[in-house]
């Protein structure tokens, strides 16, 4: 090392150090005499000073500021070791060390993670080698709402281990998606279906319209400069079919981005509107929405909850639930009015997978609201997304007419399992989620058909520790015990209504309650959060998309997250930019 560079390095160590040698030089230039020490640092070098004297320098820098220079003891306690024989304690970092054997014995040998690797290189090889750039005819994308990263993580683990994968997981291209709305740092599920579905950054709250419209402004809604053209839209141009599936209410902020435009994602019935003090004939409700406009008529397939938003307060469905439109309409009634009489309305699960071969659309509510969790279904009422998705595809095929379809398919209850820190529900719907995925692709051609899987947003639920492989992931972590001599779960959020459930007071002082006296394995099980909040936020990291069949090797890299409609769009030729012949349906050559 230097002198220049010795001095570089007590100057970015010790700033005050720098200082008070500086304000004493000054002090003897001004007496007109020289500094007695022979050291020069206002130029960023030490003129005289010997590499003897420089450790003692060091140590006083670290005592004149006051700081902790990295030490090994820092990179211990910052990176902690479980090496030392014990016999599967909950261990602090100051108390010995721990072992867990490795999951398989073959995992004691290099040869066993060299063979994964090879084997790993060769599919990477087979599946990068050769691009598929064929026209995409079908074009399916998948969004798991709020499916963060470590919410796939965890749900390896739920599905066997942490070596196992989601089907999409297999998919030969991986890229990340910047999820922000256009006024937010992190996002809503109404803002990124605009940006998902129409390819444009919208303000949060809003759906299908541009940042033009401000959340709740009536009158921008209803200009038609402001609404954004859903990837629905661009099909249905072309003359494919089109559908929507989802867990939620079909009228919900994500599968609204298909068909409407609306100032407040929370418009979903004319109630809402009014409650808002706004006008629901200048600015129409989402319900009402389905049905007037062109690309809602147009669906040949609608699946999912909401039929308390399709019904008068008058009025109550097969569940006895009450509608809740103050406007009197029937949206239902009028739906099957609106179509012919291959068009059907149906409500349970039977009913969905009894329908006719010559069915040409489907309008299915199964729920007053939200469809409800996997884990709370009647399977004999609520199809799951797996069933749907086999009948829309059925549906779809049938009624493109050798033109193609586009299909919507949203998970959207992992979303509300991580807003109330159920962690159980939320990848539970993960695993249910890549069902669906796995029936689309397993049924489906990778020559013509481009699938899309894919979140709008994240969540602040995260994994930590340092437990042992395929401990279970929604229980305590078997590898330390916290500071307060309790152990913590794997699982937590940095926010949510789990704060309240696993903290207690005592005396004033607040303290964790003990996890191990606490059935972690219930699905009601609110799970540990930092900050107590009413409602888990979402979170601001970028969210992964996975890709597979013509044109997926588009969908590599970080991007923003509303390139995703333009790249599926000039896949399947739907966008202005395309290389497309005869209408669309053939790939002008390269």
């Amino acid at each position: 090392m230097t002198s220049y560079e010795i001095g570089h390095l007590i100057m970015s160590r010790c700033p005050r150090f720098y200082k008070y040698r500086r304000s004493r030089a000054r002090h003897y230039q001004w007496q007109g005499k020289r500094e007695p020490q022979r050291i020069d640092i206002r130029a960023g070098k030490l003129v005289t000073m010997s590499l003897q004297i420089f450790p003692i320098l060091f140590c006083l820098c670290a005592l004149v500021s006051g700081r902790v220079l990295d030490t090994r003891e820092t990179e211990r306690r910052m990176h902690p070791l479980f090496t030392a024989a014990s016999a599967g304690s909950r261990l602090k970092r100051a108390m010995p060390m721990i072992v867990f054997d490795p999951l398989k014995a073959e995992e004691q040998y290099a040869e066993y993670w060299q063979g994964l690797a090879h084997q790993t290189l060769d599919q990477q090889l087979e599946s990068k080698l050769r691009l598929n750039t064929q026209l995409a005819k079908n074009v399916m994308l998948f969004l798991g709402d709020g499916m963060s990263i470590p919410t796939l993580t965890a749900g390896r683990v739920y599905l066997g281990g942490e070596e196992k994968q989601f089907s999409f997981e297999q998919f030969p291209y991986v890229g990340l998606s910047k999820t922000y709305c256009a006024n937010m740092q992190v996002a809503d599920s109404a803002c990124t279906a605009t940006a998902y579905l129409g390819g444009v950054k919208a303000n949060y709250g809003t759906v299908g319209v541009s940042a033009a419209v401000q959340v709740k402004d009536c009158l921008a809604q209803g200009q038609p400069a402001h609404h954004v053209a859903s990837i629905a839209a661009w099909a249905q141009r072309q003359g494919m079919a089109t559908g929507l599936i989802t867990t939620t209410s079909v009228t919900h902020a994500s599968p609204a981005g298909i068909y409407a435009h609306s100032a407040n994602r929370n418009w979903e019935n004319d109630a809402e509107v009014i409650a808002d003090n706004g006008d629901p004939s200048l600015c129409p409700d989402i319900a009402a929405q389905l049905l007037s406009n062109p690309v809602g008529q147009k669906l040949n397939v609608i699946l999912g909850g909401g039929r308390q938003n399709f019904l008068p307060k008058s009025v109550t469905d097969v569940s006895g639930a009450p509608g809740r439109r103050l406007d009197g309409r029937n949206l239902i009634e009028e739906w099957k009015r609106q179509h012919t009489n291959s068009a059907h309305y149906v409500q349970t699960r039977s009913e969905l997978l009894g329908l006719s071969n010559h069915t040409s659309r489907v309008l299915g509510l199964f729920a007053p609201y939200h469809m409800p969790y996997h884990l709370d279904a009647d399977a004999k009422e609520h199809p799951t997304l797996e069933e749907m998705v086999q009948v829309a595809m059925g549906i779809l095929e049938r009624q493109s007419a050798g033109r193609g379809y586009f299909l919507f398919v949203e998970g959207g209850r992992i979303d509300h399992g991580h807003h109330d820190t159920l962690a159980l529900r939320a990848i539970d719907e993960t695993a249910e989620f890549d069902k669906s995925v796995r029936w689309a692709r397993t049924h489906s051609s990778t020559d013509d058909t481009l699938i899309v899987v894919t979140s709008d947003h994240s969540h602040t639920m995260s994994l930590a520790g340092y437990s042992s492989r395929k401990n279970d992931i929604f229980g305590i972590n078997n590898g330390q015990l916290a500071a307060d001599d309790l152990p913590y779960a794997t699982l937590s959020y940095a926010n949510g209504p789990g704060y309240n459930s696993n903290y207690l007071r005592e005396g004033g002082a607040v303290k964790r309650k003990n996890l191990r006296a606490i059935n972690m394995k219930n699905k009601d099980f609110m799970f540990p959060s930092t900050v107590p909040l009413e409602s888990e936020t979402h979170g601001g990291d970028d969210v992964a998309v996975f890709a597979s069949g013509p044109y997926a090797q588009l969908f590599t890299g970080v991007f923003e997250q509303h390139f995703i409609p333009h790249a599926m769009g000039y896949a399947s030729c739907l966008s202005d930019r395309n290389m497309c012949v005869d209408g669309g349906m053939a790939r002008r050559p390269r």
